[in-house]
């Protein structure tokens, strides 16, 4: 890896409504593209990251008795701000994470709709009421802010993850405090900026950048009642031991290897197209990508491949800023070591017995020969137990199983460790219903790729792509950043008094 000694600029913290530059550590922020360190992030210090919880607590209550209303306007203005800077919000994805700039807008398009779902806060958290629930007594519910909440989130999606989590928290009447990726940070401290542009008291939204030292401040914490984090199944695992130990609320979600199914009566171009952008879109850096087509068929997986080829061999690989001739289908890996141990699958691939059909290794693009660029991989003829079927790569390789009935694909999904997200390709109702309902799979696509629900629904997997009972963003996310409280009300008529009662109340 390049270091250029010339980059002088620090991405620093928010804390309290300011830049806060602790740069007693820093590590490079590099151009994934081209090679080269555009930036340092300091990494926030244990004392640092107390600062930032001390902040949050203190702007906690204030907060908390702010009526809903007037969160959710605050949600209205950001949303407005976000579509304003959406332009400048991009660059710093594809700049930061590599991925194509169209890509780079679906990603925050996605995560505005989950701000515009936080505006919705005064009908999302005004209760249930039961008159009469008793003789006289009346009983309601209430959804309460839990205090200081965190967000530790991946660098795959660095501004559509975050508004996954800290929208939703402060709307319910929480603070929060973002831990984003520190590969690439300056999205997410700059929608946390806009956020106060929008009206958002300081403190009540506080930005560390750091590593594990940040994280565990984080999760030790007794100020910290909740954290959401999404990543790597052995870190998500990590995450939620320690956060429950310590008391917190943890909702962690981890890794995926998610199995598309193709039936003999799929309409294959559109399976072709739809897989695609599932395997290679983002560059295969997102953990609702398809790394695995089921083919239930020899006649079906050869059908695919036949399709795939003549498809990759179409696709423009190249920085992701690129906007001529309608630009680049796919960008580079985040960083140096990503693009090593992706490589380093595509070889375990070819020596565990795959057939490679189509090698992205070796791949130079012109005039980004430092770039993190691996082209398009295909294999035929994976099995379980090789480590391009068990494991998740999070790169541009696509691999097809062969099987002979659905029953047989279905196995192969229900056996695996993950279960995050799978899709079927078929025309035959009976059959999708029969795998939508049988499936042990968190979220299932019926002829659609990647069934990421709309920010109304709620996103988790099952199995170990998921530790915690509750999924992010949508209904759930309004569980998870508050506490319920119920409360039973009578007001005996005057002049009324009753003898006490030895029995259990009851509304007999």
């Amino acid at each position: 890896m390049q270091h250029d000694k010339n980059v002088t600029r620090t991405i620093g913290h928010l804390i309290d409504g300011q830049i806060v530059n602790d740069t007693a550590r820093t590590q490079p922020v590099f151009n994934p593209a081209t090679g080269q360190v555009s930036a340092h992030v300091a990494l926030a210090s244990v004392a640092t990251v107390e600062a930032a919880i001390a902040s949050a607590e203190k702007a906690y209550p204030a907060w908390r008795d702010t009526p809903p209303l007037k969160r959710a306007r605050v949600m209205s203005k950001l949303k407005v701000l976000l579509e304003q800077r959406a332009d400048e919000i991009v660059q710093l994805i594809t700049a930061e994470h590599g991925k194509v700039l169209g890509d780079a807008m679906g990603e925050l398009q996605r995560g505005i709709e989950n701000v515009e779902y936080a505006s919705y806060a005064p009908e999302l958290l005004k209760g249930e009421h039961s008159r009469n629930a008793g003789p006289g007594i009346d009983s309601w519910s209430e959804f309460q802010p839990l205090g200081v909440t965190a967000g530790i989130t991946p660098f795959n999606f660095p501004a559509m993850v975050p508004l996954w989590m800290w929208p939703m928290a402060v709307v319910c009447g929480n603070s929060f405090v973002l831990k984003p990726s520190e590969r690439d940070p300056s999205s997410a401290l700059l929608i946390a900026q806009l956020a106060q542009e929008a009206g958002l008291p300081p403190g009540v939204l506080n930005v560390v950048n750091g590593d594990k030292e940040a994280v565990d401040t984080l999760l030790h914490d007794p100020r910290v009642k909740a954290v959401s984090f999404v990543g790597s199944t052995p870190i998500a695992e990590y995450i939620y031991s320690e956060g429950a130990k310590h008391g917190q609320r943890v909702q962690a979600l981890g890794g995926a290897k998610n199995h598309a199914v193709v039936m003999p009566d799929a309409d294959i171009a559109n399976a072709v197209s739809a897989m695609m952008g599932a395997a290679y879109g983002s560059c295969g850096e997102r953990c609702m990508a398809v790394p695995l087509i089921v083919a239930v068929g020899d006649e079906v997986a050869d059908k695919m491949i036949d399709g795939l080829k003549t498809e990759i061999a179409k696709m423009k690989v190249g920085p992701g800023t690129q906007t001529d001739n309608g630009g680049n289908d796919m960008g580079p890996l985040v960083t140096k070591p990503h693009f090593e141990k992706v490589k380093a699958y595509v070889d375990a691939g070819v020596a565990e017995g795959a057939t490679l059909l189509v090698d992205g290794r070796g791949l130079k693009v012109k005039g980004h020969e430092d770039g993190y660029f691996l082209g398009p991989c295909l294999f035929d003829h994976v099995k379980p137990g090789m480590s391009i079927y068990q494991e998740e790569i999070f790169g541009p390789v696509l691999g097809i199983v062969r099987v002979k009935t659905l029953e047989e694909a279905m196995k192969l999904i229900n056996d695996h460790e993950y279960g995050n997200g799978t899709c079927i390709f078929t025309r035959d109702g009976e059959a999708a219903r029969y795998f939508s309902d049988h499936i042990l799979v968190g979220m299932v696509g019926i002829n659609v790729p990647l069934p990421v629900p709309v920010a109304y629904h709620s996103f988790g997997g099952w199995k170990r792509s998921l530790f915690g009972d509750l999924h992010a963003y949508g209904p759930d996310a309004v569980r998870f950043y508050t506490k319920r409280k119920t409360i039973t009300q009578r007001w005996p008529s005057a002049g009324v008094r009753e003898g006490a009662m030895f029995s259990f109340p009851s509304s007999r």
